[in-house]
């Protein structure tokens, strides 16, 4: 081939692969026009009906997923390590699923104007015990809460000794308290080479 043919051929296939790209790009979608997305979220949301009690509802749908996770926990730790410590100054892994019991019944039982349970139990009960307390505790916020709605979220309570809260915010308390009293559990068992129940895999 000379170096005229490879010219040629050269000329001929530069136009046609410039017309490819060209087409190719015309071709693209065009991107998201933001006052276009912006409408039409609205108009979604638009179609929603509000949330009857957004507080009150909110915690109350978050408690059988925490009620089912924590006391999955509770169970997975062998009793022989239910003293465990991750340091000899932190509470042994008894004494926060106590804890945990006796914080549900009572921030429940304030949020919902109700006597707790009485539930005796100490950090030296064994694992069963103390898994059944676990499960009461649960047991009753469910029940005491279902009566519970936003119409009295700004009623003054007194906690944590003479400290005074809002209805509203004891609700938020005890849904933050799952989150922090979940991440504790999670930790204890991690560092006995056991899954906690959100990071173990599907079952088939």
């Amino acid at each position: 081939m000379t170096r005229n043919q490879c010219g040629l051929i050269r000329l001929t296939i530069w136009p046609a692969a410039m017309l490819m790209a060209v087409g190719a790009w015309a071709q693209q979608p065009a991107p998201p026009n933001p006052a276009q997305t912006k409408a039409a979220e609205a108009q979604d949301l638009a179609k929603l009906s509000p949330v009857a009690n957004p507080v009150s509802g909110a915690v109350k749908n978050q408690l059988p997923r925490f009620q089912k996770n924590m006391v999955a926990a509770a169970e997975a730790m062998p009793a022989e390590k239910y003293n465990f410590k991750p340091t000899p100054e932190m509470n042994s892994f008894a004494h926060l699923v106590m804890h945990i019991a006796q914080s549900n019944n009572g921030l429940c039982s304030k949020i919902s104007d109700t006597a707790p349970p009485d539930a005796r139990i100490a950090d030296t009960d064994p694992k069963d015990k103390l898994v059944a307390a676990l499960k009461a505790s649960f047991e009753h916020c469910s029940s005491v809460l279902d009566k519970v709605d936003d119409s009295k979220l700004g009623d003054q309570m007194i906690l944590f000794g003479n400290r005074p809260f809002s209805r509203a915010a004891v609700l938020i308390i005890l849904s933050d308290d799952w989150y922090d009293h979940y991440g504790a559990q999670a930790t204890y068992l991690r560092l006995n080479g056991i899954l906690p129940p959100t990071a173990q895999p599907p079952k088939q």
